[in-house]
């Protein structure tokens, strides 16, 4: 009896084996990126050519709905009471939050991922939409107190911190040159499609 069981559970363990083999590979394989940081290197059609900035190259199929909205910069002073931001911070060593980067939502975009999660712009980085509530200048910048449904957070804003807005664009804009930032969705057949894209004006490299 024990012979036939041991016969019987050899390829049961073999297959384990495999399949426990193979969810490891799975595992280890990076996460698909979502999203595409760099210039355009040319645009054929609904095909826009991007060599990120770690220097890989993607091609992305723009589908019929995608969105172009253009970054601009403005100054620190235009963050007001009231502005809808979005800021991407990394902890300082006194346990502050430093902002890396600070985009000022317009009106009609207000509300857009409230909220705080991890981001992927820098290690340790974290994206926060949430709503200006008080500022402080002080010497060395401003420190805003944003808040957001589930909580609140005090940021640190410098004055070499860049603070950009979104502005009104379209696909004219994508060219040869341009910096962007591109949503990315992988497909079954391994290509690429975005429906989305910030656009970076007048040489403006797009700072989230």
């Amino acid at each position: 009896m024990s012979i036939q069981c041991s016969t019987l559970m050899r390829p049961l363990v073999a297959v384990a084996m495999v399949l426990a083999s193979c969810l490891y590979a799975i595992a280890q394989q990076p996460p698909s990126p979502t999203r595409v940081r760099g210039t355009i290197e040319g645009v054929d059609g609904d095909m826009l050519a991007v060599k990120s900035r770690a220097g890989e190259d993607f091609k992305l199929r723009m589908t019929a709905d995608t969105r172009v909205v253009g970054i601009a910069k403005i100054s620190l002073s235009d963050i007001k009471v009231g502005s809808f931001i979005g800021t991407t911070t990394v902890p300082g060593a006194d346990g502050s939050q430093n902002a890396v980067e600070v985009h000022v939502f317009p009106e009609d975009m207000r509300g857009t991922g409230e909220g705080s999660r991890p981001f992927d712009l820098r290690p340790n980085s974290t994206m926060t939409n949430a709503t200006v509530a008080q500022t402080v200048a002080g010497n060395d910048g401003h420190t805003l107190l944003i808040k957001y449904k589930d909580g609140e957070k005090k940021v640190v804003v410098s004055p070499e911190t860049p603070v950009v807005t979104y502005v009104p664009a379209d696909k004219s804009e994508l060219k040869a040159g341009a910096k962007v930032i591109a949503a990315m969705k992988k497909l079954p057949d391994g290509s690429y499609e975005t429906n989305r894209v910030s656009v970076g004006r007048d040489g403006l490299t797009p700072p989230m």
